[in-house]
């Protein structure tokens, strides 16, 4: 791959997802006016075309959900040229038939969290369209790859809470009373900061456990979501190679240009 080849795919990977290539890749250091991403990008291949790696809660998952540079992130990525990002996360199930080891696409999101920054547009009047959070190219994409290993389900509400704690019993049978179907943690602001940012983004999102509202156990504990990615992490991150390989298009679908005749306070990086 040539030095000077830019990514304009990306992935960022969720909790235990902290490599991805097989092959060699350059770790590409990058400021942002945010600050630094939450960790080097690194830059390799997937069937000889060049993709951007972040691992979302760094290399040694250093920052927690709450604390996470979405910012720093978003604008990163933007920068090195990407235009399109695949985001694989560990879910909760609020569904019973949605069990451990399937894989969800959803389509709509719910947001839940408090404090945290989630937009790059303070001022200037900027209100970007979000009635449909995930890019449909993507999504599309990712379904068409899945085989047999992973049971797929292609659409989905996935509420995003603030954590870093599970929910109790209540707040997950209310979400599941919603008729939401996923809980995670790191969805919101991530998805429309690359909105605004005009970046295609789609989250893949592995079930590790039920929530607790759906059984009468003790509850959600992060020793066996962690255990439940790693048994998954293998044919996930095949799931991902493969959606990757299958975007034909690689600059912003038109769906995801939300500043169209937008006067904007600065330019997009």
């Amino acid at each position: 791959m040539s030095s000077h080849a830019k990514p304009a795919l990306a992935v960022i990977g969720g909790s235990g997802f902290y490599d991805f290539f097989d092959n060699e890749a350059t770790n590409v250091e990058v400021e942002t006016p945010y600050g630094a991403p939450s960790a080097p990008i690194a830059v390799g291949e997937v069937q000889g075309r060049p993709v951007a790696f972040l691992p979302r809660h760094g290399k040694n998952h250093e920052f927690a959900p709450h604390t996470l540079p979405y910012q720093a992130n978003m604008w990163a990525l933007r920068s090195l040229g990407v235009r399109r990002i695949f985001a694989p996360c560990a879910v909760g199930s609020l569904r019973a038939d949605w069990g451990p080891g399937t894989v969800a696409v959803p389509d709509q999101l719910v947001d839940r969290t408090s404090g945290r920054p989630q937009t790059f547009f303070d001022g200037g009047g900027v209100h970007v369209s979000f009635a449909d959070p995930y890019c449909d190219d993507l999504r599309t994409a990712t379904i068409k790859s899945a085989d047999d290993v992973l049971p797929m389900k292609g659409a989905g509400t996935m509420v995003v809470v603030q954590g870093p704690r599970f929910s109790t019993r209540a707040e997950s049978r209310w979400f599941a009373g919603q008729g939401w179907d996923l809980v995670n943690m790191t969805g919101h602001p991530e998805a429309v900061l690359a909105r605004e940012l005009e970046m295609c983004y789609a989250a893949v999102a592995l079930v590790t456990d039920l929530d607790a509202g759906l059984e009468e156990g003790s509850g959600v504990h992060a020793v066996d979501v962690f255990a439940e990615f790693k048994r998954n992490l293998v044919p996930f991150k095949d799931l991902i190679r493969r959606s990757v390989a299958a975007v034909t298009e690689t600059d912003t679908c038109d769906r995801c240009r939300v500043h169209t005749g937008v006067s904007l306070p600065f330019e997009l990086p």
